[in-house]
């Protein structure tokens, strides 16, 4: 069953574009569910939790330099430094004090880890991102003093029907900021989101989904 969902969603992703990477979120799923996928050398996973991603994939990744792990999950400060350790990607850069711990995490490492910026689209006062009116000056700082590889933008939109609209919002806020990758997209409307220009989207329950 797994592996005929993730066959489908490559199947209907690749008909709408060829630049998108499925990231297959694999939260709350065990290793057993996860290896079916592991052993089709896909190459993309996401996790929202940073204690949960360490157990499940620390020696995966060790034996397996393929892999690319994605934080999509909101990040605490005091997690900063595991998730430098484990992640490859981050999608939830949200605020000036996480920024400037990875500043400084990589300041000492040789490893750069490729960062998405979270834009709160709707303006919702219950979800992280900073505000659409802030991005252009947060993804300069990131860039120009903390010296991040910011890739791109990173939006999860309200929940009012208007998913179309926020998408093409945020794809012009890249534009502008010349950030080249999008992450948006999930189970429910990954392909509204691939025709609005994202590059990566992130799918777990249509793929582990029994029904």
């Amino acid at each position: 069953m797994i592996l005929n969902n993730y066959t489908k969603i490559l199947n209907s992703v690749k008909i709408l574009s060829e630049n998108v990477k499925l990231i297959v979120v694999t939260k709350n799923q065990d290793l057993n569910k996860i290896n079916f996928i592991i052993n089709k050398e896909h190459e993309h996973f996401g996790e929202n939790r940073v204690q949960e991603a360490f157990l499940k994939w620390k020696n995966l990744i060790s034996t397996n330099s393929k892999l690319k792990l994605h934080l999509i999950g909101k990040l605490q400060s005091n997690k900063a430094k595991d998730a430098f350790e484990i992640f490859d990607y981050i999608h939830t850069l949200d605020n000036e004090k996480l920024g400037q711990i990875f500043s400084k995490l990589e300041s000492n490492s040789t490893k750069k880890i490729k960062y998405f910026i979270q834009v709160n689209v709707g303006n919702e006062p219950q979800k992280n991102g900073i505000a659409v009116d802030k991005v252009d000056q947060f993804t300069k700082y990131c860039i120009n003093d903390l010296k991040l590889n910011i890739i791109g933008l990173m939006c999860i939109p309200p929940v009012d029907g208007n998913s179309n609209q926020y998408f093409k919002n945020l794809a012009d806020l890249a534009k502008v900021n010349n950030l080249k990758e999008l992450s948006m997209g999930m189970s429910n409307d990954y392909e509204c989101a691939i025709k609005n220009g994202a590059t990566f989207i992130r799918i777990g329950s249509k793929i582990f989904s029994e029904v």
